[in-house]
């Protein structure tokens, strides 16, 4: 007989250790190499290079999500997850040997590519493996692995790059990944139908180089080129026409890659632009209020790395205890609490400025990440308990996607913004906190969209539907994790 116990110790606790494991990887591979970056330049070289180390990664993660997504619902999750964790294996193992700064860039993109697989999996498995009503209890272990990631990251990154080599910021993955490997092939049980799928080329290529072009065009427009440049219009306009000839390939593609229903469904729509806004929120705090606090405020990079994660602390402390407010409530009612308070947070950072404590900072941002928490995690299980098995892995990572896409949004826009006040002249604190501060506005007027979103999320709390005959044959009772 099963164990319905909630957590690890029943008989699915290996599984959800598994995907708390192989979340973990990129959580911390987020943050660890952040505090590397002079110890990789002082070693291989490429300081005007350094910032691909993260648009190449952010890139390939975001484009391969979507195909990723609809691989999970084809192949199942078992194989597509464990491809993940092979590329990121590869690699990190790589990156920990790049001889250079162009070869680590590469290698970043393998890293990103196993990223843009692992991160719907695991969200698409508890999904599988979870009801709603233990989802709610189930988010707070997952939510925990991103709390403790963006403490641990950065620390891990400072003590490798100071007393070890930046090369043990990847070389750390290899024990985990193999770890994490080991358990769900040990523990993770699904049974497919054998049957060959019919797997949407035309439509996966477009996609991937449409978005590859598109957000390339958006993370590097008005740095690596202007955006009215003929490389610039070139190569956004190439993005938005393959994305517009994709369109057309999935109406009548036998199993698109990115089904177009997920643009017809209220739901479906109205998270996805939560997402969007929720990406763009987290870029803002995480780009310029370190930044803020170290060339405004004279905080050290440490002290002012500490007034972030209070945000990053809030997310996930409220995420866990979301499911009391969405199972009592509906999640429409736990949404818009959560905008609400991103939205009350956001204005209050309209009151920062160059006689502001850390103290304040650490403080608003902790009122938005807990906004951010009671959010985020309610909307992305709202939309995956709207569909039955063989269609959550496809919604999971267009969800996950347009929060990358947000984010890719944010830097563009924010930059530009930033860029405008500051001109190519020397960055004063003065010029910098009127930077700072329009930034804020931009993020208050995203926090106000994402308030009238939430307002405009069904009434009804979504319930897991009912198993389709198909979606019997293609995830029988099997599929969950039997004990050991």
């Amino acid at each position: 007989m099963g164990d319905d116990r909630i957590g690890l110790r029943g008989d699915r606790g290996a599984v959800l250790g598994a995907m708390m494991l192989a979340t973990g990887l990129i959580a911390i591979d987020a943050t660890i190499i952040a505090t590397a970056v002079p110890s990789v330049v002082r070693d291989i070289g490429g300081f005007h290079q350094f910032p691909w180390l993260f648009s190449i990664y952010l890139l390939a993660q975001a484009v391969s999500v979507p195909v990723y997504g609809k691989l999970n619902d084809m192949f199942g999750r078992k194989p597509i997850i464990l491809s993940g964790i092979a590329l990121f294996l590869l690699g990190s193992i790589f990156c920990g040997a790049a001889a250079n700064i162009w070869l680590l860039i590469a290698f970043r993109a393998v890293q990103g590519l196993g990223a843009g697989a692992i991160q719907p999996t695991t969200i698409t498995i508890i999904g599988d493996l979870y009801s709603v009503a233990e989802r709610a209890k189930v988010q707070g272990y997952v939510a925990s692995v991103w709390g403790v990631s963006s403490v641990v990251g950065p620390t891990l990154g400072g003590v490798f790059s100071e007393y070890v080599s930046w090369r043990w910021i990847f070389f750390v993955n290899v024990p985990l990944c193999l770890l994490a490997a080991w358990m769900i092939l040990r523990k993770f049980h699904e049974d497919r139908d054998r049957a060959r799928p019919v797997v949407d080329y035309r439509g996966a290529a477009l996609l991937t180089v449409g978005l590859t072009l598109l957000i390339l065009g958006v993370l590097e427009g008005g740095q690596a080129w202007g955006w009215t440049s003929p490389a610039g219009v070139a190569i956004l306009g190439l993005g938005a026409l393959l994305l517009i000839a994709f369109g057309f390939v999935e109406r009548t593609a036998a199993e698109p890659v990115l089904p177009l229903w997920i643009f017809r469904r209220r739901l479906l729509v109205i998270s996805g632009q939560l997402s969007l806004g929720i990406g763009a929120v987290l870029m803002a705090l995480s780009s310029y209020v370190p930044t803020y606090a170290q060339e405004v405020l004279g905080a050290g990079p440490l002290v002012a790395g500490l007034a972030l994660a209070a945000f990053t602390l809030g997310w996930p402390v409220a995420a866990s205890q979301s499911g009391r407010v969405y199972l009592r409530f509906g999640f429409r009612v736990c949404a818009l609490t959560g905008a609400t308070l991103v939205l009350a947070g956001s204005a209050l950072l309209l009151l920062l400025g160059r006689h502001s404590s850390l103290v304040e900072v650490a403080g608003i941002c902790m009122i938005i990440g807990l906004g951010m928490g009671l959010t985020a995690s309610p909307t992305l299980i709202a939309a995956q308990s709207s569909v039955g098995w063989a269609e959550r892995g496809v919604v999971t990572a267009n969800n996950i996607f347009l929060r990358s896409v947000g984010s890719a949004l944010g830097v563009a826009v924010f930059g530009a913004v930033a860029n405008a006040v500051l001109g190519s002249g020397a960055v004063t604190a003065a010029g910098l906190t009127t930077a700072v501060h329009r930034i804020f506005i931009g993020v208050v007027v995203v926090a106000a969209l994402m308030v009238v979103l939430a307002a405009l999320l069904p009434a009804d709390t979504p319930q897991q539907p009912a198993a389709s005959a198909e979606d019997a044959r293609a995830a029988p009772p099997s599929t969950r994790p039997r004990g050991r």
